[in-house]
C-alpha cells in the first residue's frame, strides 16, 4: 500500500506538469483543410473555455456575421462539446472531452461537427482531432493473483498471466511488463490471434514445498507515456504437492464465429481438455476464468461437466463486437491442476437497425418566388450497423417541388428544384425515405413540414369587368349606388385591398363630385341628387389596390344609368301668350261651320317614354256643345255651326296630362271671340291667288317657271330625304322623324331652334334641340299640304327648354290667327315611333 501511494503522488505531480504543457501547447493548435474540410487537432481534457480554433477567420466570415447570420456548431455525436465565441468568432471547448469514452481503442478519433449559417443557409463540416494524453495508467481487473503450482512442475512450465488494460493508445498505451526480482520465476510474452502479447510467468527453478510454500512476485505493467505510468498486480504462489498432470486442452486457443441474431440457449462450441492421470486426478471440470467480467458471465454458461459453451443472453453487435473468454479446467486431484485455454467469440453484424433521419437545422420558411436550389433545412442520415447494413440512401417523394443535395458523408441539403406558389400550396410536408443497403433492407421515414411565405404576386381581380347600374333620378344625397367587389389570392397585407376612384370627367366636372367610395368595402355613394332631364348615363372607373410591397391593382368599369321619373309637367309652348302665363284670345268667324280649326294647343314634356306622352281635355268652357279638344293632338274644332245665339266671348280651360305616375298636368286658358264678317286668311289669299292680273301675265308665266323650278327642285330633295329616312328607320310613311347624336358631353347647353322653309305653304320645319347635358338633338318633320291648312309636327325635345325662344320664333313667322301647331302626338305610336328614330 506504501508503494501504491508513492506512485500515485508521483504521479499526480506528472499530470500537473502535463496541464501545464497542455494550455501552452492549445495556443499553437494546427489546422487543416482536407479536401474542402477544416480540421483542429487539440488533446483531450481541455478545460471548459479552451481554444480549438479561430472558426470565422477560417470560414471567412465577419465577426458582424457571426450573429446577423447566427452561427452554431452541431455535433454528429450527439453531445455538444464545442460552442462558438459569439464576440470573438472563435470554437471553444463547451464540455469535458475524454478520448478513451469517445472512441475507446481506436487509433484515430475524429469529432465530425457541422457549421451553419442562415441568410442564406449554409453548412460548413469541420473535423476535430481528439489527441490522446497518457491521462489513464494500465490497470488489472484484479489486483492479486493467486496460483497453486505443484512441486513436481520442472523448470520451464509457463502459467498465463492476467492481462492489464490501458484505456490510451499509440504510445500512451500499455508497452511492457515487468515482475519483480526473485529466484524461482521469470516473465515472457506470448503473441495472441488479436495482437496482444499476453503475460506469462514461467518456472525457472524447481519448487520445494518443504522450503518454501508460497512465493509473493509483484507484476508491473507500464504504459509508453512522457512520464510513464503503471499499474501493479500482486501474484501470490502456493506450491502444493504432487499432483503430476495438468488437464491439457486441445486447443490453445478457440475461435467462433456468431450473428448478433441467434436465440438465447445456442450451443456456441464444446471445449475439450484431458488429463494423463487416473481416477479423480484425472476427472476435468470446465469453468470460467476467475477474472471473466460480467458481461461475459451475463451473456454466456459453460457446461461444467461437458465444457459446451451456450448462448445465455441477447447479442448486440453494436454493443460488442467480439469476446475473448478465459476457460479454466481443474481436475479433482489433490493438489487439483488447471489447465488455461481461451475462446475468442466473433460477433457477425445483421442489419437490425434501422437508418435513422436527423435534422441538423430546423426547415426554413421559403417566399414562393425563392429561386430553384435554395437550401430549405439540412439532414444527415446515420446507421448503427456496420458495412452494407450501415449504407444509408435518402429518397424524396418526387410530387413535392424540392430535392435532396448530398454534400459530405451522410450529409444532406434539402433543396428547392421548382416554382412555387403559396396560393395553391401553403405548406409542404415532404417525406423522407431512409433506407439501407443491408439484406433484407430496412427503412425510416421523417416528415419536414415546410412553410411557403407569400409575395405578392396576384392581382386584386373584380367579380365583374363592368357593372351596370340602375339609378332612379331625383334619389337622397349620399345614398349607396352599388358595392363592387375584388378579391386577391395573396395572403396578409398583401390580399388587403383598397379601392379608389380614378380621375375621370362627366360633362367636364371631376367624376369625384358627383359620387365618392368606401376605400374598405367598395360602397360607391351619391354626392347629390341626379336628374334625368340632364344627365342619362356616366361611368365611374374604379381601382382595387392590394398593400402589398410593391403595390398590385386591377380596374373595373360602373356604368351609372339614371333611370326617368315623371317629376316635370307639361309645358305649353303654343299659344305663346299662354305659354307664357297670360290668357290667349283668338278670333273666329261666326260663319265657322262644324269642324272648323279654331287654334291648336301644343305643349312638351322633358320627361321620357310615357312620362312624356302627352292628352289634351277640355276641362271648362262657356259652352261645352260648341267646342271639342282632339285627345292627341291639341287641336281645338267646333262641335257643330256657330249660331246667332251664341255668346260672341267664349272662354274654354283646356288641362293637358303626361302618362306618368303620378300624373302630372298644366292647363291653359284660351279666349275666343267671335265676329261676324270675319273671312280666313288663307281662304282669302287664294280667292286672290285665283283672280291674276291681266296686267301681270308675263310675270305670272315667270312665276309659274320659277315655281316649276323649285317644285322640281323640292321633289329631289324630297326623295332625297325619303330614302334616307327609309335607310335609317326602315319605315314607308310619307312623315319621318330624323335624330342626330352629337358626341357625348360635348355640349352642355341646351337649346331650341325652329327652322321654318317657306314656299307659299309651309313645306317642312326643323325643330333643332339639345340636351343641357346629355345630347344635341336634331328633328326634322317632313309634311304635305293639308286640305284647308298647313300645319307641322312639332317633335319632343328631351329637356326643359326655356320656350320662351321658341315662341319668339313662332310669333316672328305666323300670325296667331293663321298658323297653328299639330300636336307632339297625333297618336302614341307616333310617339313611340319618334323616339326609335
Amino acid at each position: 500500500m506504501f508503494y501504491n501511494g508513492t506512485r500515485m503522488t508521483k504521479r499526480i505531480g506528472y499530470r500537473d506538469w502535463r496541464w501545464l504543457a497542455l494550455w501552452w501547447l492549445h495556443f499553437f493548435l494546427l489546422w487543416s483543410t482536407i479536401d474542402g474540410q477544416t480540421r483542429y487537432s487539440i488533446p483531450e481534457e481541455l478545460k471548459q473555455g479552451s481554444l480549438v480554433g479561430n472558426l470565422a477567420k477560417d470560414l471567412g466570415l465577419g465577426l458582424s456575421e457571426i450573429f446577423d447570420r447566427k452561427l452554431r456548431v452541431a455535433s454528429e455525436a450527439g453531445e455538444q462539446y464545442f460552442s462558438v465565441d459569439a464576440g470573438k468568432g472563435e470554437l471553444v471547448v463547451n464540455d469535458r472531452i475524454d478520448r478513451e469514452a469517445l472512441c475507446g481503442q481506436s487509433t484515430s478519433c475524429v469529432l465530425p461537427l457541422q457549421v451553419v449559417v442562415e441568410n442564406p443557409l449554409q453548412s460548413h463540416r469541420i473535423e476535430v482531432e481528439i489527441r490522446d494524453i497518457n491521462d489513464n495508467a494500465p490497470s488489472f481487473l484484479t489486483q492479486e493473483i493467486n496460483l497453486k503450482i505443484p512441486e513436481s512442475v520442472g523448470p520451464g512450465r509457463r502459467f498465463p498471466l492476467e492481462n492489464a488494460e490501458d484505456p490510451d493508445v499509440g504510445s500512451n498505451s500499455l508497452k511492457t511488463y515487468t515482475l519483480s526480482k526473485n529466484d524461482h520465476f521469470s516473465l515472457k510474452f506470448k503473441d495472441t490471434k488479436s495482437g496482444k502479447a499476453v503475460p506469462e510467468l514461467v518456472l525457472e527453478k524447481p519448487l520445494d514445498r518443504e522450503t518454501n510454500a508460497f512465493h509473493q512476485l509483484l507484476l508491473t505493467a507500464l504504459d509508453g507515456g512522457a512520464p510513464v505510468t503503471s499499474g501493479t498486480c500482486k501474484i501470490t504462489i502456493t506450491v502444493l504437492d504432487n499432483n503430476d498432470n495438468f488437464p491439457v486442452f486441445s486447443e490453445n486457443e478457440y475461435k467462433v464465429v456468431l450473428k448478433e441474431n441467434i436465440t438465447t440457449g445456442t450451443f456456441l462450441v464444446k471445449l475439450t481438455a484431458t488429463d494423463a492421470d487416473d481416477g479423480l486426478n484425472g476427472e476435468v471440470r470446465y469453468s470460467f476464468g476467475s477474472r471473466t467480467p460480467d458481461s461475459v458471465l451475463s451473456t454466456f454458461a459453460i457446461n461444467v461437466e461437458t465444457g459446451e459453451i451456450i448462448l445465455k443472453g441477447p447479442l448486440d453487435y453494436e454493443s460488442n463486437k467480439y469476446y475473448l473468454i478465459d476457460i479454466t479446467a481443474k481436475d479433482r486431484g489433490v493438489p487439483e491442476m488447471e489447465g488455461h485455454s481461451r475462446v475468442q467469440l466473433d460477433i457477425e453484424d445483421i442489419n437490425d437497425n434501422a437508418p435513422e433521419i436527423v435534422l441538423t437545422s430546423d426547415p426554413s420558411p421559403v417566399p414562393e418566388d425563392a429561386r430553384s436550389g435554395t437550401v430549405v433545412a439540412l439532414i444527415s442520415a446515420r446507421d448503427l450497423d456496420s458495412g452494407e447494413n450501415g449504407k444509408v440512401t435518402l429518397h424524396l417523394s418526387k410530387s413535392s417541388p424540392f430535392t435532396l443535395k448530398p454534400s459530405y458523408s451522410n450529409n444532406y441539403e434539402l433543396i428547392t428544384s421548382g416554382p412555387l406558389d403559396r396560393e395553391r400550396s401553403s405548406e409542404y410536408n415532404i417525406e423522407i425515405k431512409a433506407t439501407d443497403s443491408g439484406s433484407p433492407p430496412l427503412s425510416s421515414k421523417k416528415i419536414i413540414p415546410v412553410t411557403i411565405t407569400d409575395v405578392n404576386d396576384n392581382h386584386p381581380v373584380f367579380t365583374q369587368r363592368n357593372y351596370n347600374v340602375y339609378l332612379k333620378e331625383n334619389g337622397i344625397p349620399g345614398s349607396i349606388l352599388y358595392s363592387v367587389s375584388a378579391s386577391d389570392l395573396d395572403f396578409g397585407e398583401n390580399a388587403k385591398v383598397s379601392y379608389s376612384i380614378l380621375d375621370s370627367k362627366v360633362q367636364d366636372v371631376s367624376v369625384s363630385s358627383y359620387v365618392y367610395i368606401n376605400s374598405d368595402n367598395g360602397s360607391i355613394y351619391s354626392m347629390h341628387s341626379f336628374d334625368y332631364e340632364k344627365l342619362k348615363v356616366f361611368q365611374i372607373q374604379v381601382q382595387a389596390k392590394d398593400q402589398g410591397s410593391p403595390s398590385l391593382s386591377s380596374n373595373a368599369t360602373v356604368h351609372v344609368f339614371i333611370l326617368d321619373q315623371n317629376d316635370n309637367a307639361p309645358a305649353v309652348i303654343y299659344p305663346s301668350s299662354a305659354a307664357m302665363g297670360s290668357l290667349s284670345h283668338q278670333r273666329m268667324p261666326r260663319s265657322a261651320k262644324a269642324g272648323h280649326l279654331v287654334t291648336k294647343v301644343t305643349a312638351v314634356d322633358s320627361d321620357s317614354g310615357h312620362n312624356a306622352w302627352i292628352s289634351y281635355r277640355l276641362a271648362e268652357a262657356t259652352d261645352a256643345s260648341l267646342f271639342t279638344v282632339n285627345l292627341y293632338t291639341g287641336e281645338v274644332r267646333t262641335k257643330r255651326a256657330v249660331s246667332e245665339q251664341d255668346d260672341s266671348s267664349q272662354r274654354l280651360l283646356i288641362e293637358i296630362k303626361d302618362d306618368g305616375e303620378p300624373i302630372q298636368s298644366s292647363t291653359v286658358t284660351v279666349s275666343i271671340i267671335l265676329e261676324d264678317g270675319l273671312h280666313e286668311p288663307i281662304s282669302d289669299l287664294r280667292h286672290k291667288a285665283a283672280e291674276p292680273s291681266k296686267k301681270t301675265g308675263r310675270i305670272t308665266l315667270y312665276l309659274i317657271l320659277s315655281l316649276a323650278s323649285v317644285s322640281v327642285l323640292s321633289l329631289v330633295t324630297f326623295l332625297t330625304l325619303t330614302v334616307k329616312c327609309i335607310r335609317n328607320s326602315r319605315s314607308s310613311t310619307t312623315c319621318c322623324m330624323r335624330r342626330t347624336d352629337s358626341d357625348d358631353y360635348k355640349n352642355p347647353n341646351r337649346n331650341l331652334q325652329i327652322q321654318l322653309n317657306t314656299d307659299g305653304p309651309i313645306k317642312y320645319v326643323e325643330v333643332l334641340g339639345g340636351d343641357m347635358l346629355s345630347q344635341s338633338q336634331s328633328f326634322r318633320s317632313c309634311m304635305s299640304p293639308m286640305s284647308e291648312y298647313s300645319d307641322f309636327t312639332l317633335i319632343k325635345p328631351s329637356s326643359t327648354t326655356d320656350f320662351k325662344e321658341v315662341i319668339s320664333v313662332l310669333d316672328a313667322s305666323l300670325p296667331d290667327s293663321t298658323w297653328t301647331f299639330e300636336s307632339q302626338q297625333v297618336s302614341r305610336k307616333q310617339q313611340i315611333f319618334s323616339e326609335m328614330c
